[in-house]
Formats: structure tokens, C-alpha cells, sequence
């Protein structure tokens, strides 16, 4: 068994908002950080909600530890640890509370590494949790996926809104989670500084689509942008084109090899390309 998450053509239709979750398919293999990427409304929430069976599919097969999840399967769901983004908690309970209540759900739950986390995190135990601030309460929220002891991380947007030392901290905590080899985690976020530190893949969605996935490295060492005339662009092998934006007077064109564009297309500049840059160009660009 190589994958802890396996999404096979999963569909979901909001008719009132004529959204659609189009036939998404990726999985994330044990022992890795997939990074899932995709602008505001492109489906991010939405697929997580069919993972965790808080939003009810229309079709596909969502597999989680080799089998599909029912609402009755506690001991996969004690396997998983989930923050996310905005209030995971009742803002009148405390951490000492909240401790209480996550003993009462979690078979494995901790309670001395929960207090480590706290003590960690600077967080006040009998605090209440609406006096915490942003960076606080998403803390708190990775305390409590993480003191059950899951296998699997499903983290939606869970660093957005923090501060740039703060998302730091929590990237270190993550990649402390890794350590063991049986452990993943599925990291929704904008932020794509953060992905390109520390995940091995990225899915890219748009508008409830898979655009592609792709590993970090391939990304960070193969894929560069093309910026091109229009006499030079019109001369490119349409096979070389994932995708190409036109700006003023110029064309950037994605390609996945650029070492290969280089030795192909010698007058033309070919620059590294960024996440930002590679979304940039898939969601807004034009497709051959």
C-alpha cells in the first residue's frame, strides 16, 4: 500500500452556486507533503470536505489508508489530525477544556504532549480561546491534530494570515511530523512560499479541475518560462507549450524541461519559474 490518500475521480455539483467539483483525481503517497494549490474558489475546501466525509461526494472513490471512509470508522479518523482555516473551536472554551473534550474523542489522545505543545506555543492554558489572537489560535489548532498522534495531517490554509517568523515555526513543527516515515500530510495554502519549502508534490486545481500534479524538484530544477517575441513564439513546437500568457510585448511561455527548451530555442530567454509564477500561467494563461 504506497498511498494514504487516493482521490479517483471524486465530482461534487452546488447547484445554487453552479460550482463544480470536475472528475479530481491525485493521491498522496506515504512519507510525503503534498501541496494542493489553487486560487480562491477553485475547490480547495471543498475536495478536503469530501476527504473527511463532512461534504457529501456525488461520485468517485476516496481512499484513506487502502479503504474508503464511513461515518461510522473511528479508528480512521483517529488516524487523522485536521486544522482549519478561521475558528477550529467554541471561542468560550479554554485549552484546559479543550484537553477535556479531545479526551473524550481521541482514543490516543495525549494529554501530556498536548501540554508540551502549549508550552511550546506560548499559549495560556485557562485562557479563552476568542482572547487568543490569529497566529494563537491556529497553533492551538496544530496542538490538537497533533496530540492524538495521527498518521495523516490535513491542513487547510493553516498558516495563512501568520506572520512570516510564525508560519516558520509551524513549517518546523510539520517537517518534525514527518520524521516518520509512515506520517503525510496534505497542505492547502496560497501561500506558495511555504510549499516550495517543504512539500515533495503539488496538485494544482482551477475552477473544481485538475490542472496537474507535479513533484517540487521536477518543478524547482525542469520547469522555467519561455519569455518569447510573438515571431519567436510563433515558431515554438506547440508540444513544448504548457501554457503561455501574452504581456505587452511580450509572450511568457511554461515549459516543463528547460534545459531541453535551452538547446532547442537558443535566442530566446528562458528564466527558473516560481510556483506563483507556474499558477499564474496555468490559471490565467492560455492553453495550445
Amino acid at each position: 500500500m504506497d498511498n494514504i490518500l487516493e482521490l479517483q475521480q471524486i465530482s461534487k455539483t452546488f447547484p445554487k452556486s453552479h460550482f463544480t467539483l470536475d472528475k479530481l483525481s491525485f493521491s498522496l503517497p506515504y512519507g510525503a507533503i503534498l501541496g494542493f494549490v489553487g486560487e480562491n474558489g477553485a475547490g480547495k475546501t471543498t475536495t478536503i470536505g469530501c476527504i473527511l466525509n463532512t461534504v457529501k461526494k456525488d461520485s468517485g472513490t476516496i481512499k484513506l489508508f487502502g479503504k474508503e471512509m464511513l461515518d461510522s470508522d473511528t479508528d480512521i479518523r483517529n488516524k487523522i489530525g485536521v486544522v482549519y482555516d478561521g475558528e477550529n473551536f467554541p471561542g468560550f472554551w479554554t485549552a484546559k477544556q479543550l484537553s477535556q473534550v479531545m479526551e473524550g474523542i481521541y482514543a490516543q489522545w495525549d494529554k501530556a504532549l498536548f501540554q508540551k505543545y502549549l508550552e511550546d506555543f506560548r499559549l495560556p492554558i485557562t485562557q479563552k480561546i476568542k482572547d487568543y489572537s490569529r497566529g494563537m489560535t491556529m497553533k492551538l489548532a496544530t496542538a490538537v491534530a497533533l496530540s492524538h498522534h495521527p498518521q495523516l495531517l490535513i491542513l487547510d490554509e493553516a498558516t495563512s494570515g501568520l506572520d512570516p517568523i510564525m508560519r516558520d515555526e509551524m513549517l518546523d513543527v510539520f517537517l518534525e511530523f514527518m520524521q516518520e516515515e509512515s506520517h503525510s500530510i496534505l497542505l492547502s495554502s496560497h501561500i506558495t512560499s511555504d510549499l516550495e519549502k517543504v512539500t515533495d508534490y503539488i496538485t494544482f486545481i482551477h475552477n473544481g479541475k485538475l490542472i496537474m500534479t507535479v513533484s517540487k524538484n521536477d518543478l524547482v530544477y525542469n520547469y522555467a518560462v519561455m519569455r518569447c517575441k510573438e515571431s519567436q513564439f510563433i515558431a515554438l513546437d506547440p508540444c513544448d507549450i504548457i501554457a503561455y500568457r501574452k504581456r505587452d510585448f511580450q509572450i511568457d511561455v511554461l515549459v516543463s524541461n528547460g534545459k531541453e527548451a535551452q538547446r532547442k530555442y537558443k535566442n530566446i530567454v528562458i528564466d527558473h519559474v516560481s510556483v506563483d509564477e507556474i499558477m499564474l500561467l496555468l490559471v490565467k494563461g492560455e492553453h495550445v
